[in-house]
């Protein structure tokens, strides 16, 4: 008899059994999402406060959020209220504590260096190799010099970004109800279809905001496969986080939260023949990125 490929998950999602009933997550998503606000609304008071003109000229300004370095990794880091916020409702409603969305901990921190070396290699190799750029036109957005010195402060705060909502849909979403449901079209399809619904922005994508919804909900389906072959968060956070490098600190387009890009390109997001022509490219890499992370964990 062949062996389930996601026999891992069984072992993952042990501490979800003892408190699994659907209330307790639907009031926890409630729980976590309050925290979330009620930090943020701090957060901003504090600001204000503290610093009234570098809210107004970041966040307040014709700049707006995300669009230059200080904002971009203020939004960045404050995806670690999402984390809180997920600690809290396990706690309360669970007995859980965070750790035990991870997996094991060694496990998880191993899986996740394996990712992630295998996924660097083949971004210098994207990076050296033609057509440079993805094929795509690409202008600077700031000087090398400076982009290196941001660069540390960004990369951990992508890793909070992308580790917040593994943590949320990967982890708490997806562990509670496979609890439930042994069909991974439960699973797996539900928590990407939030996570798709998470990423429906038309103020900012207009008449594409749809088509980069779906993108995001078959981003997630591959976390989702990924996470209960490995039995661990560390490889979906690993390719998550791959993936908001390219976007946020390399290149980025001009419409998206990119102050801490290196470079911008000029196809528009409301451009729909451009993004169109972009986003396969966009899901051939994330193909392959899942594709190096099931080789890395041997999946």
């Amino acid at each position: 008899m062949s062996r389930s490929p996601y026999a891992a998950q069984a072992r993952l999602i042990e501490a979800a059994r003892t408190r699994p009933e659907l209330w307790r997550l639907a009031i926890g998503l409630v729980m976590a999402a309050g925290v979330v606000v009620a930090l943020n609304t701090a957060l901003q008071g504090i600001m204000l406060r503290v610093q009234p003109e570098f809210w107004k000229t970041h966040f307040a300004g014709p700049g707006g959020q995300g669009t230059t370095p200080a904002s971009m990794l203020l939004t960045l880091y404050s995806f670690g209220f999402l984390i809180i916020g997920v600690a809290v409702a396990l706690r309360v409603l669970h007995q859980r504590d965070l750790g035990s969305l991870l997996g094991p901990v060694r496990l998880a921190s191993a899986q996740f260096a394996m990712v992630a070396l295998i996924l660097f290699g083949l971004g210098v190799v994207l990076l050296v190799l033609p057509p440079y750029g993805m094929g795509m036109e690409l202008r600077p957005n700031m000087s090398l010099p400076r982009w290196l010195l941001l660069l540390p402060l960004g990369l951990f705060g992508v890793l909070i970004q992308s580790a917040s909502e593994e943590v949320l849909f990967r982890g708490y979403i997806q562990q509670q109800l496979a609890v439930r449901f042994r069909s991974p079209f439960v699973w797996m399809v539900l928590p990407s279809a939030l996570f798709a619904v998470g990423h429906y922005l038309p103020a900012q994508a207009g008449e594409n905001a749809l088509l980069i919804a779906v993108w995001s909900g078959a981003f997630g389906v591959l976390m989702a496969d990924l996470t209960a072959r490995a039995g661990t968060l560390g490889p979906a956070i690993a390719v998550h986080m791959a993936n908001n490098i390219s976007a946020l600190l390399f290149v980025a387009l001009p419409d998206s939260l990119s102050g801490l890009a290196l470079y911008l390109t000029p196809v528009d997001m409301n451009d729909t023949e451009a993004l169109r022509a972009w986003l396969p490219v966009e899901f051939a890499m994330t193909f392959v990125f899942w594709l190096a992370a099931r080789l890395a964990i041997r999946r």
